[in-house]
């Protein structure tokens, strides 16, 4: 505040002189010019003693005039020297209170960021705060989510105890795998030509081990698996229709006893199958080809199969007339395996029933040329066979 004061005081000196050196100049000026005129005006007036004196006042007037315009110099000059040093304490009070502006700005400054970092350390505080919230709250829901699985983990322990523990889960995937493989081998023996009464017979008894799985995790307490349920029943086959049609034109031409079975071949893309008695079977064949109605021309397989209980001939024809197929079929006597050769309706029986007597064993009555086409005329037995032994064990 002292360093205010004093600038004020020397601004108003410094003006105070400045005014003071303006009117002493202007005071200068007028003398001079007033003595001017006098003398001008003294030549006009004048005379004898008089324009003596005029002339010795006009000498001392100039002189007077010459003394104040000098005193009036010297004033100014004095002015000027004493104006220039308050313009350089105005400059540097200027640059003093511009310099107290600036460090009074750069207090505010520094006290405003000294502020905002304080803000800003808070919020970070509160940033922190927060993320340790979060931490803590994902921590939280990790530890409930593994708890629930433990519980829903001990809760299905618990439910395979009550169906019957590993054992019985054991078990029961076992026998899946075992009729997962038995369904595939079924079904690749059935794409080769494999018969189907035998498919048919396992697909039933398939049926009635899983009926009976079923009624056994029924009376046990636990719940039965989907592949333990029964099967629901499936929606008629397309070629329903045909084997109808086939079934109803054999018995009105050959009566209602030729036919043993016949069904729908599930397993070998529907084909209907029909199953001729022993000794019907050649006529049943025979009617197949030559009726107008159905005209199967075209005989694409024989095999023959060993069940085991029994040997069956599986034959298999198509209709280029109707674009249909059926199968016939024949059960034979294991011990005396022989039915009557269809060579001599469709030529391309001839070597497919040389191969079924050759691995099978199955004499064809009739055949033109019956004999071994895969091994020797000296080998003993038939290889497929069930109950086949190999004569030479090294073989």
């Amino acid at each position: 505040m002292s360093g205010e004061k004093d600038l004020e005081q020397l601004k108003k000196e410094a003006v105070a002189k400045a005014k003071a050196a303006a009117a002493a100049k202007r005071k200068a000026k007028e003398l001079a010019e007033s003595g001017a005129k006098e003398e001008e005006a003294a030549p006009a007036e004048a005379t004898g003693d008089d324009l003596a004196k005029q002339k010795a006042a006009a000498v001392a007037k100039a002189k007077a005039a010459t003394a104040a315009k000098r005193k009036a110099k010297e004033l100014a000059e004095s002015g000027a020297s004493e104006e220039s040093p308050s313009a350089e304490d105005d400059d540097l009070a200027k640059k003093k209170a511009a310099a107290v502006a600036k460090a009074k700005a750069a207090a505010a400054a520094k006290r405003k960021a000294m502020g905002q970092a304080s803000e800003g350390e808070e919020a970070s505080a509160g940033g922190d705060d927060d993320l340790a919230k979060k931490k803590a709250a994902a921590v939280a829901k990790a530890k409930a989510a593994a708890a629930a699985k433990r519980k829903a983990m001990g809760q299905e322990a618990g439910g395979e105890e009550t169906s019957g523990g590993d054992d019985d889960l054991a078990k029961k995937k076992a026998a899946a795998i075992a009729k997962a493989k038995a369904a595939a081998a079924a079904k690749k023996k059935a794409a080769e030509g494999g018969a189907a009464s035998g498919d048919d017979a396992k697909a039933k008894a398939i049926a009635a081990a899983k009926a009976k799985a079923a009624a056994a995790a029924r009376a046990k307490g636990g719940k039965a698996s989907a592949a333990d349920e029964p099967e629901a029943p499936k929606a008629p086959s397309p070629n329903q229709k045909y084997l109808d049609k086939y079934v109803e034109i054999i018995k009105k031409h050959l009566g209602e006893d030729v036919l043993e079975d016949s069904y729908i071949n599930n397993l070998s893309k529907d084909v209907p199958t029909l199953v001729a008695k022993r000794d019907s079977y050649y006529k049943v064949a025979e009617f197949l080809k030559f009726n107008e109605s159905l005209s199967f021309d075209y005989l694409s397989e024989i095999h023959g199969s060993d069940f085991e209980t029994h040997m069956e001939v599986y034959a298999h024809f198509y209709s280029y007339k109707n674009r249909q197929s059926v199968a016939l079929k024949v059960k034979l006597d294991r011990d005396q395996p022989e039915i009557e050769s269809l060579a001599k309706l469709w030529a391309g029986a001839e070597w497919p029933e040389c191969e079924a007597y050759d691995l099978v064993g199955i004499h064809f009555t009739g055949h033109p040329n019956l004999r071994r086409i895969m091994l020797g005329e000296d080998w003993i037995g038939h290889p497929l066979r069930k109950d086949y032994e190999p004569y030479d064990v090294e073989v």
